[in-house]
């Protein structure tokens, strides 16, 4: 054999190497948060007595869900975003009041990784399980016999400390239908039913590669915005004991009507028209996360008012969205106002799940 042919062989022995284990390649952008599990004492209705939608007091009907047994108030766990270290509760910025009980956004691109420090602050275990994004066993955050020996993540103690890392590759992404970035959820997964119920969710929004702008914000929008629809059944929450001490009247957890009185029908658990914070202008690029948790009640069909939305590519003004399912739909508002928007299920509207969205 040649000298010439042993050289062309060793260079493609090397371009072979290098295309197999690309050392050259970009490393991955880390998205690093720090995120607790709290309690907060929340208010599902913080204008009681009077209600937003109506601008009047609220009906006895009304009052079932914001007066009657526990009442309006509750005990709950939430994720709250914290600066490096848990020094400090990080403050939301106006873009986000909208938000409500959901915990933070969090937010990368294909192709970076995502590293979440999780503390529990809680009285009771936690966790953080992912969708969508690419995790091992060691990082996903959901308690059952998995046959797995790694259980750190599976089960945080109150007041422990643990670290997730998830990748975000390709099928993480948006697809070929969707636009530059889609939802996904993370929720509580020690008891899923009884973690989700007591508020532990928030919204993971990813971008196509290259599509993000620093924050990772999709950089063809004008504005963001998240909604939850769910039904939250403060009868199986991890707190129904705790939140009993407040409660007036008729307070017998087997009763059907003291048990009425702790669903809570919620936009981003905030109930009649409390869900403020949906402001945007003409004609802005507005894209909406829509997100669903619950049970089988929890079939909802999120209505705007007043402007239509594009999701993948079909044209719609209401949508449907079941347990732990996400859309992502775009709108390009046209008419000025204070519109409607609630979920157009009869009994869910009686229940409270309404609000407004303005356009300016």
């Amino acid at each position: 054999m040649c000298w010439k042919t042993i050289y062309r062989i060793a260079i493609v022995i090397v371009l072979f190497e290098l295309l197999s284990n690309p050392v050259w390649a970009k490393k991955a952008k880390e998205k690093v948060y720090w995120i607790a599990a709290d309690e907060v004492n929340w208010d599902y209705a913080p204008s009681f007595p009077v209600s937003v939608m109506s601008g009047q007091e609220f009906t006895d009907d009304e009052r079932v869900f914001v007066e009657a047994g526990i009442g309006r108030r509750y005990l709950k766990s939430v994720y709250r975003e914290y600066t490096a270290g848990f020094a400090a509760l990080k403050p939301r910025s106006a873009e986000e009041q909208h938000l409500g009980i959901l915990g933070p956004i969090i937010r990368a691109a294909v192709g970076d990784r995502i590293i979440v420090h999780f503390k529990n602050n809680t009285r009771f275990p936690a966790n953080i399980h992912p969708h969508g994004v690419f995790y091992t066993k060691a990082h996903e955050g959901a308690s059952y016999d998995d046959g797995n020996n790694h259980k750190r993540d599976d089960i945080v103690a109150p007041g422990e400390t643990y670290t997730y890392q998830w990748e975000v590759p390709e099928r993480a992404g948006p697809g070929p239908n969707d636009p530059s970035s889609i939802a996904w959820i993370y929720h509580g997964h020690v008891d899923e039913p009884v973690d989700t119920n007591a508020g532990l969710i928030g919204p993971i929004i990813i971008t196509k590669r290259g599509a993000g702008d620093q924050n990772g914000s999709p950089v063809d929008v004008d504005r963001e915005f998240v909604t939850l629809f769910t039904v939250f059944d403060e009868n199986v929450s991890s707190y129904l004991d705790v939140n009993l001490s407040s409660c007036s009247g008729s307070c017998d957890p087997e009763d059907e009507d003291f048990q009425e009185s702790n669903l809570m029908h919620g936009m981003n658990g905030l109930v009649y028209g409390n869900n403020q914070g949906y402001v945007m202008a003409k004609h802005e690029r507005v894209r909406w996360y829509i997100l669903g948790m619950g049970t089988e009640v929890d079939l909802h069909t999120p209505h705007w008012h007043g402007a239509t939305l594009l999701h993948n590519g079909n044209r719609l003004d209401v949508t449907e969205v079941l347990p732990a399912a996400t859309k992502t739909l775009d709108m390009r508002p046209d008419s000025q106002g204070d519109w409607m928007y609630h979920c157009h299920v009869n009994d869910h509207i009686g229940a409270g799940m309404v609000t407004h969205f303005t356009v300016k």
